[in-house]
């Protein structure tokens, strides 16, 4: 999830999983029978206690992890949050949310993430 604010991003270092110590954005898999946007909410506040006033869809990144003999496709959806500081509610997860500028992210970054940013996009709002 994209949670742009006063021109940037939120991202956290991975911890425990895939990825642990790259840089990626809040986000998860679906319930059975969850819509993306209700996803998106619930992982937003789960992870960060951030609530978010409006979701909407954004691109999507086909994702092959070779080394680890998974295929995932990544759905983006970008938040709008204008309240309230990120908490570390998922410690064995993440070492901590901070905002970044998109143009400048800190590396290494989780797959998707990184193959975003390649791709050219650039949220609405983000430096």
């Amino acid at each position: 999830m994209i949670v742009v604010r006063d021109g940037l991003v939120l991202l956290g270092q991975r911890l425990g999983s895939h990825g642990a110590g790259e840089w990626a954005l809040p986000g998860g898999h679906l319930e059975f029978g969850e819509s993306i946007e209700d996803c998106a909410r619930r992982e937003l506040t789960e992870e960060t206690g951030l609530v978010a006033e409006s979701i909407r869809l954004g691109p999507y990144t086909n994702d092959v992890m070779s080394a680890l003999d998974r295929h995932y496709l990544t759905l983006f959806v970008i938040a709008d949050c204008p309240a309230g500081d990120p908490q570390r509610l998922e410690p064995d997860k993440c070492a901590g949310w901070g905002w970044q500028r998109w143009r400048a992210l800190p590396q290494p970054l989780f797959a998707p993430l990184g193959r975003l940013l390649v791709s050219g996009y650039v949220p609405l709002g983000a430096a």
